[in-house]
């Protein structure tokens, strides 16, 4: 072992007596737990095979996952139809790699291209033209729904945050008190409650003859929901960034919205990266509530299938499958938003030492 590895373990682990009991005592309930895991989980498991094999085995049942699968991923979707979903999840992680991409962060490439990948997703999932059978929006499910979801949350939640950021840091009393009225009135409720006016009492405000699609209702109002406790973070960043900036910008004669898009703004969401990306990932998982008004994300759906009696003892690895999602999701969306970050400050080095 290398003499620096040595060095880190004395000064980490093991520099004094009792933290070296402590990680003792630690790396024995590790290995005593993490034995029986890999007992349950791997040796006695069985992977392939029906609820009959199961029942004898010791194990965890992961056959569970491979002969549910579908209606977990694709929830109520006809199953004849169900690679409809499965390429509308190609087209979203193909769309979301791309706007990962340095090479994609313009605005003139980003709108149309989450524009086409939206409308082509509603074509696919909704169908009735190019010969696909219509499918309502009622019978939309699974992961396909939850990252529908999730990304209507976030596109039309995001920059909704920044205005209302901006609205309660305006000079204007009306703009000003309209957003705290809004910030506040929104924040007050639960979500649920939100969601329960999109669907129930909106259309009540609506002409007899006008109706607007339920599941656009419901991004509506999840998103204006994140966009409240978003904003309030932006609004946190805006007041982080010094004086001297906005000082500057009036010496060199720049208007508001320029110095609030190119000098401001820029800095403000560096500074609340963390937080925002915290808010974005507790986003997803918000998309669980839908179950409240009869929509089947990943995680209903899952509940739904486990009624069936063959293989309703199996629940928790079919709960270990969807937590995994959910953990990948916030995993990757947190080291992406680290990468960022050190992407900004090395750029800002590199200006600096210029």
């Amino acid at each position: 072992m290398p003499y620096s590895a040595l060095l880190w373990l004395r000064r980490n682990l093991f520099s004094s007596v009792a933290q070296s009991l402590l990680t003792v005592a630690l790396i024995l309930l590790i290995a005593f737990v993490g034995a029986r895991l890999l007992r349950w989980g791997v040796t006695d498991a069985v992977f392939v095979g029906d609820a009959t094999q199961c029942r004898a085995a010791a194990g965890a049942c992961w056959a569970v996952i491979g002969e549910k699968y579908r209606p977990i991923l694709f929830g109520l979707y006809p199953y004849a139809e169900q690679w409809r979903p499965a390429l509308c999840l190609l087209i979203w992680f193909a769309v979301v790699v791309l706007s990962l991409s340095p090479v994609c962060w313009h605005s003139r490439l980003l709108w149309p291209l989450w524009g086409a990948a939206l409308v082509s997703m509603s074509v696919l999932m909704s169908g009735g033209v190019f010969g696909l059978p219509p499918v309502s929006s009622a019978d939309w499910g699974g992961l396909p729904l939850t990252l529908l979801l999730f990304s209507g949350t976030v596109i039309i939640g995001m920059p909704a945050s920044v205005a209302l950021a901006l609205g309660r840091r305006s000079p204007l009393p009306f703009l000003r008190g309209l957003s705290v009225i809004f910030i506040e009135g929104l924040r007050g409720v639960p979500l649920i409650t939100i969601l329960f006016v999109a669907v129930n009492v909106f259309p009540l405000f609506l002409p007899t003859d006008m109706e607007v699609n339920k599941l656009l209702r419901i991004v509506v109002g999840i998103a204006l929901f994140f966009a409240c406790y978003q904003a309030e973070v932006i609004r946190g960043g805006l007041q982080s960034v010094p004086r001297g900036q906005y000082e500057a910008a009036a010496v060199l004669n720049l208007g508001y919205w320029h110095t609030t898009t190119k000098i401001i703004l820029p800095q403000a969401l560096r500074i609340c990266l963390p937080a925002v990306t915290n808010h974005i990932i507790a986003a997803m998982k918000n998309t669980s509530f839908v179950i409240i008004i009869g929509l089947f994300d990943v995680l209903t759906a899952t509940s739904a299938v486990m009624q069936d009696p063959q293989w309703r003892r199996y629940y928790i690895e079919t709960y270990v499958f969807i937590s995994a999602i959910y953990i990948l999701f916030g995993f990757m969306l947190s080291r992406y938003a680290i990468w960022v970050e050190k992407r900004i400050d090395a750029s800002r080095n590199v200006q600096g030492n210029a």
